[in-house]
């Protein structure tokens, strides 16, 4: 399956891990994304890690082969809307989480994942594996 494709944090823990799903789908992506919020997670798993030197690396090494998207003005107008949704429903997400579906619903990407509550975000495409 082709398209355009934002990495979640869980998403990018597998391809470390060496999923080989997570790796054919990447490899099967026109285009692939990653938040600020996202690289921000994944730094700082690397710095609290026994093998700080190796995840780092490994960070460092995806964030120059994806291109990396920041949260805007129209990031936090749809961050709101999401929030506020979800409240309404009674069921919070993790704050980070809400950042990066804002990013994909802002740029029109389907997140890739494996954590289930992204279900509750209406008009979120959600790539599971």
């Amino acid at each position: 399956m082709a398209g355009r494709l934002l990495l979640d944090t869980s998403f990018v823990i597998d391809l470390f891990h060496g999923d080989t799903a997570a790796q054919r789908r990447t490899a099967a992506a026109e285009e692939v994304f990653l938040s600020t919020v996202a690289l921000g997670e994944l730094y700082y798993g690397a710095e609290r890690s026994n093998r700080r030197s190796e995840l780092l690396g490994q960070v460092e090494a995806l964030a120059s082969a994806v291109t990396i998207l920041p949260c805007d003005l129209d990031t936090a107008r749809i961050y709101g809307s999401i929030k506020q949704g979800l409240r309404s429903k009674g069921r919070p997400l993790p704050e980070n989480d809400v950042w990066i579906a804002a990013v994909a619903l802002q740029h029109d990407l389907a997140l890739a994942t494996r954590d289930s509550h992204f279900l509750e975000i209406e008009g979120l495409t959600l790539e599971r594996w």
